[in-house]
């Protein structure tokens, strides 16, 4: 799974730097980025946190309880959602120009090319969708490689779609012929992206049927579980429509200031993009495989297991989350340079958007820790809980995103929103560990307490962060003339050798796993004798 989701980022990059060299990170670029994000707000907003969260936890307690495995269950579930995407894409394709309004407060050419980009990516909702529920299917029979590898075909569709358009565009105005290729490149993506799951399906011997007897059928109880999901997207939404807007406005508004980009929402996703790299490389892969057995020890009643699941995950991931935060930190120019710096965007716009990507990254490990301890709510079958302690880091996003908007330069507005959202993160972390401390208290043994407990060992890790990112930053500055690669690959070995050195005397014992499988690898198979 985590090689999987490697190449689907590395070529992840490689599509954001063929886009950004096609479109830059100003005002076409925003566009571009409003369009194409919409698909996957509405999305969200709507269905898509239900699907992530229900559907395991679910089909592994159907599974364990009815006669058939849950193979009926399972095809009503996917009529149902099936049918809820149809509707929901239809209505979004015809809303397109009040979504964007909604958004933006764009005028004039501006927002005509930004509702053409919407119209044509918003299909996307339904392969999203598609995607996502069959994934869940595949996930909950422990099929798991398959949701994370095919990713890797839709970056490749849309490095294809944005090369022809290079190869064809004459660097004026985008044209409606041109807008066209782009928006439906990026859908055709998505659209390959889910149906590759099909084969994988029909291997697992899984045969979708559809079903309408629903009455007495048991859906209302994952159909009232995701209602409180869906309370907590348009929470989450309503915190990323005031940072779109926002974002949108301090781009405008740096523009106007003769500040050509890295001011505004392109840089802002940009950032995002790549600072949540290995949160879905590293926890994200940790945490789909154990859902089932989380799911499955919460049918039982075994909360102990469940925590003892929660332990491991934080203390694995914080692993490798931990010195990855550190990376984007120290290594943000050089790392940015090597994926954006190309046509349209040049140095000063990558300063722009490093600034913005070291204020995101000491939120990525409070970001992977509170998606732990979320999805520990989600296998004891809550989402009410995630939804009250959610309103805590929406709440804290919007308003100190409020704050940076007035408060800072137009040109780090942006940085200041990133800044503001990682706090949000960390707030949000620690309220989420106690109330679920409080609700697994008394399971039984954990398997680790005291010094080698998941928060004391998140302790020792932090003490070595330190150090960690300060050295790296100024690695990469007095290499900074040997370039990007040159840079970065000096700030990376320094990185990786403080936390090296730092492993035994702190009882590092998760990174001194990582650094003894890391060296095993290296030295090969072992010869026999």
């Amino acid at each position: 799974m985590a090689a999987g989701s490697v190449v689907s980022r590395a070529t992840g990059f490689v599509r954001s730097a063929v886009v950004a060299a096609a479109l830059g990170v100003g005002a076409l670029a925003d566009g571009y980025a409003v369009g194409n994000s919409v698909p996957t707000i509405v999305y969200m907003l709507l269905l898509g946190g239900a699907l992530n969260a229900v559907f395991v936890p679910e089909l592994v307690k159907a599974a364990k309880e009815h006669e058939d495995g849950g193979a009926a269950y399972t095809d009503r579930l996917l009529t149902v959602c099936g049918l809820a995407l149809l509707a929901l894409t239809a209505g979004a394709v015809l809303a397109a120009p009040a979504i964007v309004d909604l958004y933006t407060d764009y005028e004039g050419a501006r927002r005509t090319m930004t509702v053409a980009f919407a119209r044509y990516c918003l299909p996307q909702i339904f392969f999203l969708g598609l995607f996502t529920l069959l994934g869940q299917v595949l996930n909950a029979r422990g099929r798991f490689g398959a949701m994370m590898w095919t990713p890797v075909l839709n970056n490749v569709v849309v490095i294809a779609v944005f090369a022809l358009y290079l190869a064809v565009a004459d660097g004026a105005e985008v044209t409606a012929r041109e807008t066209a290729l782009l928006g439906w490149g990026t859908t055709a993506g998505i659209a390959v992206q889910a149906l590759a799951l099909v084969p994988v399906l029909r291997a697992a011997r899984f045969r979708w049927r559809p079903r309408f007897d629903w009455r007495g059928s048991g859906l209302a109880t994952p159909l009232r579980s995701a209602g409180w999901l869906v309370l907590l997207v348009l929470t989450n939404q309503a915190a990323y429509w005031v940072t779109t807007r926002l974002a949108t406005a301090a781009g405008v508004r740096a523009e106007a200031l003769g500040v050509d980009g890295g001011a505004g929402f392109a840089a802002y996703n940009n950032a995002y993009l790549l600072w949540a790299v290995p949160h879905g490389i590293v926890t994200v892969s940790l945490v789909t495989a154990l859902m089932p057995r989380m799911s499955a020890a919460a049918t039982d009643g075994d909360r102990a297991g469940v925590r003892r699941d929660v332990g491991y995950a934080l203390r694995t991931s914080a692993a490798a989350i931990v010195p990855a935060a550190c990376a984007l930190f120290a290594l943000a120019v050089p790392v940015l340079a090597l994926v954006f710096q190309y046509g349209r965007t040049d140095a000063d716009d990558i300063r722009r958007m490093a600034a913005t990507l070291m204020a995101f990254a000491p939120g990525l490990i409070a970001l992977s820790g509170q998606y732990v301890l979320t999805r520990a709510f989600y296998a004891l079958r809550d989402t009410r809980t995630p939804f009250l302690l959610n309103l805590l880091i929406a709440g804290t996003n919007a308003a100190l995103s409020w704050a940076a908007y007035e408060v800072l330069p137009a040109r780090w507005a942006v940085t200041g929103m990133a800044a503001a959202y990682s706090v949000a993160l960390w707030a949000g972390w620690a309220a989420t560990g106690w109330a679920l401390s409080r609700r697994l208290r008394g399971a039984g043994p954990t398997g680790r307490r005291g010094a080698d407990s998941a928060p004391a060992a998140l302790a020792r890790l932090l003490l070595a962060a330190v150090p960690a990112a300060g050295l790296g930053l100024a690695a990469t500055v007095v290499a900074a003339p040997a370039g990007p690669a040159g840079a970065g690959a000096a700030g990376g070995l320094v990185i990786a050798g403080v936390f090296a050195l730092l492993a035994r005397p702190l009882r590092l014992r998760e990174v001194q796993a990582l650094l003894a499988a890391a060296r095993r690898r290296a030295a090969g198979p072992r010869r026999p004798d």
